[in-house]
């Protein structure tokens, strides 16, 4: 429940940040990355009621956010988490792989989409939006990946 707490609530966070503020955009792209990696452990403990839990986070942001904000937000979520949802689906891989494939193929789309509806294309943005959600993934998978090689060697 901690994890689908966190991730809807930082979905309705940041959309609100990034309505009250976006001249802090870099900041909010930092935060971004988190909340892939709390999408990812709400859609390996919870399936696909991470559609529902994203819908209903973009929903209150749409109430609480700049609609514009919101609505670009929902449609790059939307539009990530079905990437997502398809890699979980037919890869067969460990976990800690299936998470790095899919933020690799889904962050930089939903960077994209979400950038290019709210009208922002500062080179420096993207790319800390990118390195920042790849990074935390990288990490994630770095760490996984050493509990699976202990599990192995005891």
């Amino acid at each position: 429940m901690l994890w689908l707490a966190a991730y809807m609530g930082s979905v309705i966070a940041i959309n609100i940040a990034f309505s009250a503020a976006p001249h802090l955009d870099i900041l909010w792209s930092c935060w971004a990355g988190l909340i892939f990696i709390l999408r990812d452990m709400v859609q390996v403990r919870y399936g696909h009621w991470s559609l529902a839990a994203m819908l209903a986070a973009c929903a209150v942001s749409y109430g609480l956010a700049d609609p514009f904000v919101a609505m670009a937000s929902v449609t790059a979520f939307a539009v990530s988490e079905m990437i997502d949802w398809a890699v979980f689906t037919i890869t067969r891989r460990p976990l800690r792989d299936r998470l790095w494939i899919s933020s690799a193929i889904s962050v930089p789309v939903d960077t994209a989409i979400f950038f290019g509806m709210i009208g922002i294309w500062a080179p420096e943005v993207w790319t800390v939006a990118l390195a920042s959600k790849l990074a935390g993934i990288t990490a994630v998978w770095l760490l996984m990946r050493t509990r699976a090689a202990r599990t192995a060697a005891a």
